[in-house]
């Protein structure tokens, strides 16, 4: 089975995405670029909230990494892209998850913050059955 080109779609936006965020969010902490503070989360100069945010890096990067080579993986028609672009659906909800989590707890529901963390839990779920359905499929 070829990979939905909605799927490759979303892994390849939402991945991009990321990589540009934290290319930005890296060279904003080297001082290299501003960044307007009408674009920050909330308590974003406050060291607890700057490690809070760095924590993601290894999971944004996990499933930006394996949803591209899932994509790419596809292209060749290759079956291993089930397999990286489930964990990555997986990876992008649990960021999602752990984002909408801190800030629902603190009570901060700012839309351009929250809605976009919510859908990274959402999105993936219209794809999840049908992957797994076609692995346990021969």
């Amino acid at each position: 089975m070829k990979m939905p080109r909605l799927l490759a779609l979303s892994l390849t936006i939402t991945d991009v995405i990321f990589l540009c965020y934290w290319t930005l969010s890296g060279l904003a902490q080297a001082g290299l670029v501003r960044i307007p503070h009408s674009w920050m989360y909330a308590h974003y100069d406050q060291a607890q909230v700057i490690a809070w945010n760095w924590s993601f890096l290894p999971v944004d990067i996990a499933f930006s990494t394996l949803g591209l080579s899932a994509v790419a993986a596809a292209r060749r028609n290759a079956p291993i892209w089930r397999p990286l672009a489930l964990l990555s659906l997986a990876f992008t909800m649990v960021a999602g998850g752990m984002a909408v989590s801190y800030w629902a707890l603190l009570g901060e529901f700012e839309p351009g913050w929250f809605l976009p963390n919510s859908a990274l839990v959402v999105w993936p779920l219209f794809f999840i059955p049908g992957l797994v359905r076609d692995m346990g499929n021969p």
